[in-house]
């Protein structure tokens, strides 16, 4: 016997108003939710057309709020930050006006701290080594690459 609860598309509306309204989401993550759901095709349009509607999603709010939040609690670069969100299929333009929202001293004041405090904790004595720890860090965390090979050799020499 299948135990999962079916939902009609008016419970549907309220469940999805409360996901979005709890946190900003992506076109992706509600389809995702909705299949989850067990939803058909046609109850996933008329769902996430009402929440576009209503204004429960939008996907410039997301970029902005997935670059603010990624950024400062993540200390993640630009390049990070825009393969997180092509993941999630945001277009271009939303993915531009996302990035909009880093300041650009906070960004290299990030980057300086971060960059700093890594490379007093890597307990590596050949320099070399411990360039490559450092800068392949930075790299992952979705710095640019001039900005992280800059870095590294002004910390290590």
């Amino acid at each position: 016997m299948d135990t999962h609860k079916t939902y009609t598309v008016e419970e549907a509306k309220r469940a999805l108003e409360y996901y979005c309204a709890y946190q900003e989401r992506c076109h992706k993550e509600v389809q995702e939710k909705l299949r989850s759901m067990r939803m058909i095709p046609d109850a996933i349009d008329a769902v996430i057309v009402h929440l576009l509607t209503h204004n429960f999603l939008n996907e410039e709010r997301f970029a902005k709020a997935y670059v603010r939040g990624k950024f400062k609690f993540k200390n993640w670069g630009r390049n990070r930050l825009t393969m997180e969100l092509k993941r999630r299929q945001i277009s271009k333009f939303n993915i531009q006006s996302g990035l909009k929202e880093l300041d650009a001293l906070d960004y290299y004041g990030v980057f300086d701290a971060l960059a700093e405090h890594k490379c007093e904790t890597i307990k590596e004595s050949n320099k070399y080594k411990k360039k490559k720890k450092l800068a392949d860090y930075l790299l992952y965390r979705g710095w640019e690459s001039p900005m992280v090979y800059e870095k590294v050799n002004a910390l290590i020499k």
